[in-house]
């Protein structure tokens, strides 16, 4: 037996007063209705409905079960209608976990543009640089950048890759010289963004031949920009993703090292927990992304 298809049937027999009637509403046989009224009444143990060859009515039993379908079905259907802008058009409250320093130097002054396309939505962003759970924490949406996305359930869409460079201060290369190989840097003071895959060693190709120089740091820090101000104060070196220092190089507050040397580059993800039934509010955040992160 569908029991909501026969409790459907039992309302229509009931507010219809009549088997004949309710099939015709809902396109059933006679024989349909009769079956999904009997099957429901066994169902329930209790006979809901009296009827003889020229009229029908309701026991008390079914007076009291109609009172509770009636309520119900009614509910099963406010909560489609409440669905229902969800499912035709972004809406709702959008909440998303993002790194910071990716989102304050390539999304958020994009993000009033998002909202005023999409009046419905509000958008909860959470400027995190851990990986937070998105299921457990309740999170629509996080960006990731990783050199190597881990194995997981979560959908990954790709957004951008960010090479990085090896760059300090023009200040601190006068004071303690340029390396001119990656075997150089044993020697030289640097800054460790503790969060990145690559925090304890710094991997260097060139011709073949990898490099790879272990990380000795007095400075460990959790935040890509306190990195960036570390480098700009002429303290040490780092190795930073480009578009985080784009600026500094081209108006000549950081220089760069090792050019001649390729070096890791961090993936950006979008990262989400299903494509199945993807809310449009999502959708939407990540054509917003796409287009944000090729527009640069």
């Amino acid at each position: 037996m569908d029991r909501f298809t026969a409790l459907q049937v039992f309302r229509h027999v009931a507010e219809l007063n009549g088997f004949a009637e309710a099939g015709r509403r809902l396109g059933l046989s006679p024989a349909a209705v009769s079956k999904n009224i009997a099957e429901l009444e066994a169902h329930v143990g209790a006979r809901l409905i009296n009827r003889t060859t020229r009229r029908m009515a309701l026991t008390d039993a079914g007076r009291i079960y109609l009172e509770h379908v009636v309520r119900g079905l009614d509910a099963f259907s406010e909560a489609e209608e409440a669905l229902s802008p969800l499912r035709t058009g972004p809406s709702g409250t959008l909440r998303v976990s993002a790194p910071m320093t990716v989102t304050l130097t390539r999304i958020s002054a994009a993000i009033p543009r998002f909202l005023s396309r999409y009046p419905q939505v509000t958008l909860d962003l959470h400027l995190d640089d851990r990986r937070v759970d998105l299921i457990r924490e309740g999170f629509d949406l996080a960006i990731r950048g990783s050199d190597r996305l881990e194995d997981s359930n979560l959908i990954a869409r790709k957004l951008a890759v960010m090479p990085h460079v090896l760059c300090a201060a023009p200040s601190y290369f006068e004071a303690r010289g340029r390396p001119k190989t990656p075997s150089d840097l044993r020697s030289h003071e640097c800054v460790r963004f503790s969060l990145s895959g690559h925090a304890d060693v710094w991997e260097f190709r060139k011709n073949g031949r990898t490099e790879r120089i272990p990380v000795n740091a007095r400075y460990s820090v959790t935040s890509s920009l306190a990195v960036r101000d570390a480098l700009r104060e002429g303290f040490a070196l780092s190795l930073m993703p480009y578009p985080y220092v784009e600026d500094d190089l081209r108006e000549g507050r950081l220089q760069c090292a090792l050019e001649d040397w390729s070096t890791v580059e961090t993936t950006l993800y979008a990262i989400y927990p299903s494509r199945q039934h993807l809310a449009p509010k999502i959708q939407a955040f990540l054509a917003f992304l796409a287009e944000e992160f090729g527009r640069q």
